[in-house]
């Protein structure tokens, strides 16, 4: 057993003392650490991102498709992802889940968020060669404030499964920047412009990475960071996340 599965492995002990094995989400069914807390009826909710859906931002398309298509947010855009896929919509459980993991530390959510990501990035990424696994990072006193970067656990998970290196600190948040939730998709890209470099000066010499967020909703901060990885001379960056906004 590594590390990585022997910390998880101890925290579902303790997790299993501590709470009782009742879902966390509707706190109604049985639901064992394992599972992230999450109970079957809750995990029914949730609703997985399936073709079609656009090329380069993995937006959902509600109909017939069969060919495939660039949604309108994407025309025009200057994009330096190849692709973002995500693994379900941000809605439901799987939203409530992403929040108390993010903002209230609720840390049992993990196996329940990470399983989700696997499901769907694992075969995805080993049909292809990619060279590392990159978190989007967090600024430091963001950080500080929040004792973990969810980013980078969840990237550890996938690498893990997936047999890719995960690279945590390849990039910074040089800026502190203000929360995108409430702000417009002309307002997130300049809220992040500029807010991410690498940490060394080094080139990436055509490195395939895949970069990794909790949730992608107008792929402002994940361009951000891909168009520096791509500056730096990576060859291809896409874009995975647990969830997608809709």
């Amino acid at each position: 057993m590594n590390g990585c599965a022997a910390f998880a492995s101890g925290l579902n002990v303790a997790l299993g003392l501590v709470y009782p094995e009742a879902c966390q989400v509707c706190g109604e069914e049985r639901a064992t650490p394992a599972a992230g807390f999450v109970g079957p009826r809750c995990r029914s909710q949730v609703k997985f991102i399936q073709p079609p859906f656009c090329t380069l931002c993995g937006l959902p398309f509600e109909g017939e498709m069969t060919t495939a298509f660039e949604c309108a947010n994407c025309r025009g855009e200057d994009l330096h992802f190849c692709s973002a896929r995500s693994a379900a919509a941000a809605r439901g459980p799987v939203l409530e889940a992403i929040h108390r993991y993010k903002y209230q530390r609720a840390l049992w959510f993990e196996p329940f968020l990470a399983g989700l990501l696997i499901r769907r990035a694992e075969p995805e990424l080993r049909r292809e060669q990619w060279d590392w696994i990159v978190p989007v990072p967090l600024h430091p006193v963001k950080l500080r404030e929040r004792e973990f970067n969810q980013a980078e656990r969840l990237a550890l998970r996938l690498g893990e499964a997936a047999g890719i290196p995960v690279h945590a600190h390849l990039l910074k948040r040089s800026l502190p920047t203000r929360t995108q939730t409430l702000l417009s998709r002309a307002e997130r890209t300049a809220n992040v412009r500029n807010a991410f470099e690498l940490r060394t000066a080094r080139r990436l010499r055509g490195r395939r990475i895949v970069l990794l967020d909790d949730v992608f909703t107008t792929g402002a901060t994940t361009n951000a960071c891909a168009k520096v990885l791509r500056k730096a001379g990576a060859g291809e960056v896409c874009v995975w996340t647990v969830a997608r906004g809709l």
